[in-house]
């Protein structure tokens, strides 16, 4: 009896220490769930803003009424903005440092990555601690500067694309992700005649497409947002990029579009410029809005790819 008794206290512990497990369980997922409908709402509301001010009437906004949806809604601001030349210019020039440093920026990632992940290569240790020297410690933004103007590249579209073709970071990813491959894979390879290019082009790359996915969104992203180099290097305004078409909207002077586009008069002072700030905030975001739902699902798995080794 006495057996029977402590079994039965021991199993009601149990039981009570099961339930208080499965409600704190239950508590920690609310708080959970709260804190993300929270973040999002919070990452989410500029986002909704900005486009409703974009779309509503110019009276409203010069009034203050827009706090979350449209008022009145209205997109003839869009026209006037969209009439300037310069905003295209600088598109075209945005899309050719996108895409074409993008591209550089993966093929020499590659051939960086490529034999510092192989173990028989004799520089590689060496070739590592230099490559993460550089991590934390640079020349300078003068020095950098001058070697830019030595080379003749000031004013051209090279400066915006030779100087920047690898980021170290994105290099030692790479080169985590084709360690994680199989050394039998290259060895089987390279005894049925292939060379390293062969080896990169053909096995390592698709292997790795996940990551270099990932690699190419953080490119693309980071060029499409400079204009930090542009300025510095570019004084020429048919050569700037669109952060800088958007820099002098934004900070310097917006009625300039409401004058390039004809826009005087009634029509000039039916339109804020609050309103036309935020309509080129708008465009200038669409086309990196549009692609990075395509990347989204690689973001994890392609970053995560070669971190952990067994």
């Amino acid at each position: 009896m006495k057996s029977q008794t402590i079994q039965t206290v021991k199993k009601k512990k149990f039981m009570s220490e099961f339930r208080n497990e499965g409600f704190g369980d239950k508590v920690f997922d609310v708080i959970v769930w709260i804190l993300v409908i929270l973040a999002v709402c919070i990452t989410l509301y500029p986002f909704l803003y900005v486009i409703s001010i974009s779309i509503s009437s110019g009276t409203a906004v010069s009034k203050g009424e827009v706090m979350l949806w449209p008022v009145g809604f209205d997109l003839s601001t869009y026209g006037i903005v969209m009439q300037n030349k310069q905003l295209w210019v600088s598109y075209g020039n945005t899309f050719f440092y996108t895409i074409v440093g993008t591209f550089c920026n993966i093929a020499f990632t590659c051939l960086a990555a490529y034999p510092l992940s192989r173990r028989q290569f004799f520089m590689r240790r060496k070739l590592n601690f230099f490559i993460a020297f550089t991590m934390y410690f640079s020349g300078g933004l003068i020095p950098g500067y001058m070697v830019v103007t030595g080379l003749g590249l000031y004013n051209s579209r090279l400066a915006m694309i030779i100087p920047f073709l690898l980021s170290t970071y994105n290099v030692m990813i790479c080169r985590s992700a084709m360690e994680a491959i199989p050394e039998d894979l290259f060895e089987n390879a390279s005894l049925e005649g292939a060379n390293d290019f062969q080896i990169l082009w053909r096995i390592a790359i698709p292997l790795i497409k996940p990551t270099l996915a990932v690699l190419t969104l953080y490119y693309a992203v980071a060029r499409y947002n400079d204009f930090f180099n542009a300025m510095l290097y570019l004084g020429k305004t048919e050569l700037q990029p669109l952060q800088m078409y958007l820099r002098k909207t934004l900070i310097l002077a917006s009625t300039e579009i409401l004058q390039s586009a004809g826009a005087t008069g009634a029509a000039a002072a039916a339109q804020s410029t609050l309103k036309i700030r935020y309509v080129c905030i708008v465009i200038a975001t669409l086309p990196i809005l549009a692609i990075c739902p395509f990347l989204q699902k690689y973001l994890v798995k392609g970053t995560m790819l070669g971190a952990v080794k067994e």
